[in-house]
């Protein structure tokens, strides 16, 4: 079909929507007016203990036929415009709205206005005790009401939820409700310990912690911490010890700052928090959706994906990645992230082309399914790209190994004399930034969400960040699927964080935009804890000055490094504030430990025969 035919049938079926909503002015965009479109029930909904749950339910006003339900459940409150209407329903959910829905919103407990206690990520109930409660329960008790008290539907539902919601929408899938038939998990979080918000391989994730513990467990509803500093790099630094932040601040308030003092390794705490192990079988078809770029919650997603693959024997087991940050595809048309140009409108084409069709095909037996199992946007070369699985199957490793002079090449490294390594001196007092500052807190957001595409010039020749480049790539370099960094380094101290980033170098003469020459874009990046080099359960200190190998997974992505491009590897040991600053001298506890225990050390990454520093990329034929 061309472009102008689907313009067409597009026109075509908007209108038809519109006039199915009873939309008081046809061809006008999108649902503009939702209170001229909808009917709102509220309601406090009684869950099976007697707590009672905010929800707000929008039911069409022009129906031709009984609908399905979309539920959404949040602790962020439910934002309305000026008519009192949820915003959702003319901004992130607005093609859905076309497509012809009832909506249902809920606060989940403890959270705005409604009852109960509010747990951080409440663990999973034990069904053996069928009077117990979770977040699952609650919204199953939400269907069941909505059942009976929501007119004019078809007997099914669907959840979907981005970031916390979509961890909320997984809760809901392990005891799902039998009228609940489909759902869309939206870049949950997995695990909070190996790799989503709050922690990635033991490594604290110390401005996104400290701020999110203060703005969900202050109060009911969302609070900003207070910064007397713009650029919150120098506070966190003035903050000094981790320790201070309960002396100075929250003084054992925040169940979860405290849950991280006491639990800094991975333990029974963290292990019975994590999602896989409860993702028996996937029992709900499942839209699970992550952006390439996220700044919260990239593993989760691919993690919760790869779980369920094992074990999905009905094909409900689905996977969308795209250009995005955190959330990126529920807003806006997703054409660029920061200075990135993608080329078409992404997030439109998700919510579009994706997510409505998902939902009308199996809630209201409409149409078919728009792919296979796995899509995903080909950053690079801008393109959709689908597969039956993710990743593919035929992808082939390859190896950039770092060589003398700053040089990355396919080549293994040879022994030609001279010093076999690469060293810096790492300082905590003098930290690695994490992105250029001043670095504004987290919330309000201001430069958090677009970290991830910012230029890494910033920090490039620091004498504490190494670099190797490959030369000017001869033809184009297609990455699908996984990336491995696997770093022989030595450090002087008894611990030490390794920071591996993989990058892809504009030309410095870039036609389609000369001031993006040059242009570092970061495509992958992971942090390691030395301590966790053998056991993520039991560290141990590092041997000074001896070679280990540390095996980073820095995850996987779809990227075409273009004929003409640089590929380079960066390594540093700081990325401050968004990791605490390692002491670089063992302490049991890096939560209690002391000022004068943080001191420098002298890094060491090795690229020799022995020590064949390298990244091991996944290789797609072009």
């Amino acid at each position: 079909m061309n472009h102008s035919a689907r313009v067409t049938r597009r026109i075509a079926l908007f209108l038809l929507v519109l006039a199915a909503l009873g939309s008081p002015a046809v061809g006008a965009p999108h649902a503009a007016d939702p209170s001229q479109i909808f009917d709102k029930i509220e309601a406090m909904v009684p869950m099976r203990d007697g707590v009672r749950l905010n929800t707000e339910v929008y039911v069409p006003k022009d129906r031709r036929e009984p609908l399905p339900i979309l539920l959404t459940r949040t602790p962020y409150g439910l934002g309305h415009d000026d008519q009192g209407f949820h915003s959702f329903l003319s901004s992130s959910y607005a093609e859905l709205a076309q497509e012809g829905f009832i909506f249902a919103f809920q606060d989940i407990r403890g959270r705005y206005k409604s009852e109960g206690q509010f747990v951080m990520l409440r663990n999973p109930r034990d069904q053996r005790h069928p009077k117990t409660i979770d977040e699952g329960t609650d919204t199953y008790d939400t269907i069941e009401w909505m059942l009976r008290h929501v007119p004019n539907h078809n007997g099914r539902v669907g959840i979907l939820g981005i970031s916390y919601g979509g961890w909320l929408t997984v809760m809901a899938m392990l005891e799902p409700h039998p009228a609940l038939r489909a759902a869309s998990e939206q870049a949950s979080p997995a695990d909070m310990w190996r790799g989503d918000d709050f922690h990635h391989n033991g490594a604290f994730r110390l401005s996104y912690g400290f701020e999110y513990c203060a703005r969900m467990e202050s109060s009911k509803t969302n609070f900003s911490f207070e910064f007397d500093q713009y650029d919150t790099f120098e506070w966190y630094l003035n903050l000094g010890p981790l320790s201070n932040a309960n002396t100075q601040y929250f003084h054992g308030t925040l169940p979860t700052w405290n849950a991280f003092v006491e639990h800094p390794d991975y333990d029974a705490y963290w292990q019975k928090q994590a999602v896989p192990p409860y993702l028996k079988e996937i029992k709900v078809p499942n839209l699970n959706v992550a952006g390439w770029w996220d700044q919260e919650d990239f593993y989760g997603p691919f993690e919760i994906y790869a779980t369920w693959e094992k074990s999905d024997r009905k094909r409900w087991n689905y996977f969308v990645s795209g250009p995005w940050n955190h959330g990126g595809w529920a807003k806006g048309d997703g054409r660029t992230l920061g200075r990135i140009n993608f080329e078409s409108d992404t997030a439109k084409f998700f919510r579009e082309e994706v997510q409505a069709p998902w939902f009308a095909y199996w809630l209201k037996d409409k149409g078919s399914l728009p792919f296979e199992e796995a899509l995903v946007f080909e950053t690079g070369s801008n393109q959709w790209k689908r597969y039956d699985h993710w990743p593919p199957r035929d992808a082939i490793k390859r190896r950039l190994y770092f060589h003398a002079d700053g040089r990355l090449s396919f080549d293994p490294p040879r022994d030609e004399g001279g010093q076999p390594f690469d060293t810096y001196i790492s300082d905590p007092a003098r930290p690695v930034p994490y992105r250029r500052r001043p670095v504004e807190p987290t919330y309000p957001f201001a430069g958090w969400p677009h970290w991830l595409v910012e230029d890494q010039r910033f920090v490039h020749m620091r004498p504490d960040v190494l670099s190797w480049e490959s030369a000017p790539l001869a033809e184009d370099v297609t990455v699908a699927g996984s990336i491995v960094a696997h770093l022989y380094a030595s450090t002087s101290g008894s611990d030490s964080d390794w920071i591996v980033k993989l990058i892809d170098v504009y030309p410095e003469n870039y036609a389609p935009d000369p001031t993006m020459g040059g242009y570092q874009l970061m495509i992958a990046n992971e942090v390691f804890r030395a301590r966790y080099r053998q056991s993520f359960e039991r560290p141990k200190p590092v041997v000074p000055n001896q070679v280990a190998e540390y095996r980073i997974d820095l995850h996987s992505t779809a990227h075409r490094f273009l004929r003409g491009h640089r590929i380079m590897v960066q390594v540093q040991s700081t990325w401050f504030p968004l990791i605490d600053r390692n002491p670089q001298k063992y302490v049991p506890n890096i939560f209690k430990a002391a000022g004068e225990d943080y001191q420098k050390a002298t890094q060491r990454v090795f690229r020799s025969q022995r020590f064949p520093s390298n990244v091991e990329i996944a290789v797609q034929s072009n």
